[in-house]
Formats: structure tokens, sequence, C-alpha cells
């Protein structure tokens, strides 16, 4: 502690200000709790979606994706689970990984995938609801 904090007038939070780090992670923080909340209601709904199909014949399980609910229901679900796991692996990487390169190698990887997964589900589910 300086000899001038303590004839300061400002207060200790006044002083703590712009010292740390604490620019936008309170964002993230705040983001990944509605979009884990979020991944949870669709994990609940698409759940129910598949166990209604549940030994239906294939022209049923098709005729339900010409819907749109359900096509929208599973693209959601897909990009939310995808987007959950990546910022979960990211946080692993974080926290494991010390090389800067080898983490940002593995973090931009781990998205990547997400992403190319994402994809390929929602061009799956697309196709079936557009007919291929």
């Amino acid at each position: 502690m300086m000899a001038n904090d303590t004839n300061s007038f400002r207060t200790p939070i006044g002083r703590a200000r712009g010292l740390g780090s604490a620019k936008t992670g309170a964002q993230a923080w705040l983001g990944y709790r509605i979009a884990s909340a979020a991944l949870a209601v669709l994990t609940i709904l698409f759940i129910i979606l598949v166990i209604s199909l549940i030994g239906a014949p294939y022209e049923e399980v098709v005729a339900t994706f010409k819907h749109p609910c359900p096509v929208i229901l599973t693209v959601l679900f897909l990009g939310f689970l995808f987007h959950h796991a990546a910022y979960g692996m990211q946080e692993v990487y974080e926290d494991y990984i010390h090389g800067k390169l080898a983490k940002v190698f593995a973090i931009g990887a781990t998205k990547l995938v997400a992403l190319a997964l994402f994809l390929a589900g929602a061009f799956a589910v697309l196709k079936i609801a557009f007919g291929a």
C-alpha cells in the first residue's frame, strides 16, 4: 500500500476500478449461462420429439420433419449443443494447455470441428425437411 492511498479521498472500490481484467468476463459468463438454460429446454423438447418417433415407420418420421417446428427445434438444438460443447472444451484447454500456440490451435480446431458437425447435422435435417 502506498503512502498516498491513506490520504486519498477515493474509496477502496474507486481505487480498485480499472485495475483488473474484468472487462467482458461477466458478459461471457452470463451469455454462457443463458445458452446453457436454452440448451436444457431444447434438450427436453428434443427428447420428447425423439421419444414420440420411436417405432414410427420411416415415412412418418420424414413427414414429421416436413413441418417447421421439429426442424427448427432440431437445428436450434444442434446449434446450442455444439456451441456448448466447444465452449466447454475451450475452458478445459485454457486451464490445462500452457503453451499459447498449442492453446490457440486446440481452441480453433475444436470450434472448427463443432461448426462442421453443426453444419452436417443441420444439412441432414434440412435435406429431410425439403426433400431430396
